[in-house]
């Protein structure tokens, strides 16, 4: 008899590692069939200070596929954090940003760059200082470079600030991706002093001005 029941055992313990696996085969299957579909897609790089501000704010934005902060601009490989903020390297801190151009448009993505930053401010945003702060839109394509800069004009003209606009708008040529402990690093450190005081603030305004453009969910 408990020969039998030791095969029963082994023979359910068997069916159900079969069907273990099975149900996973069929998660990683639904898992790969939800692949974003880049055909309709843009990548554009911009720096408006710190990359966890630039990154929280384009994270929530409806259209946005992925955002990752990085450095851009400079003339050393590979830099790492504390290479950039020994302001030697020419990099500035960035956010690389993948959208659809079905559900948002070059314009909104501009709109959002303006109004969230002062462009007047070189080499600053509030208390960080640093030539790695600075604004700057490194255009990935002739159209980016031509809206970029009819915006910058239209502003300029406008009179929208005080003070003259010095954002860059140059050619795109690298982007290194930031350290991981950098990425999604405001909806993993919400309660950081930074994150609380600097960025938090500063979504709220955000979220209150493009309350129309949101997303529900602001992780990548």
């Amino acid at each position: 008899m408990k020969t039998i029941i030791t095969g029963l055992f082994l023979i359910t313990a068997f069916i159900g590692l079969q069907a273990c696996a099975q149900s996973n085969k069929k998660n990683l299957n639904q898992a790969s069939s939800k692949k974003i579909d880049m055909t309709n897609t843009e990548t554009i790089t911009l720096g408006s200070g710190c990359f966890w501000c630039t990154e929280a704010i384009y994270q929530r934005l409806e259209g946005v596929i992925k955002v990752t902060s990085g450095y851009s601009g400079g003339h050393i490989e590979n830099p790492t954090y504390e290479q950039v903020c020994d302001k030697t390297t020419g990099h500035a801190e960035v956010c690389q940003i993948v959208y659809d151009t079905t559900k948002i448009s070059l314009d909104d993505i501009l709109a959002v760059f303006w109004k969230t930053h002062d462009p007047t401010t070189p080499n600053q945003q509030g208390n960080d200082v640093g030539p790695q702060y600075r604004s700057a839109i490194f255009y990935h394509n002739e159209h980016q470079k031509q809206v970029a800069e009819k915006y910058k004009a239209e502003l300029t003209a406008a009179k929208a600030w005080d003070k003259p606009i010095v954002t860059e708008i140059t050619p795109f040529t690298k982007f290194y991706s930031a350290e991981s402990y950098h990425q999604n690093y405001y909806n993993d450190n919400t309660n950081q002093g930074y994150c609380r005081y600097v960025i938090g603030p500063k979504l709220e305004k955000f979220e209150k001005v493009f309350k129309a453009k949101l997303k529900k969910d602001a992780s990548n």
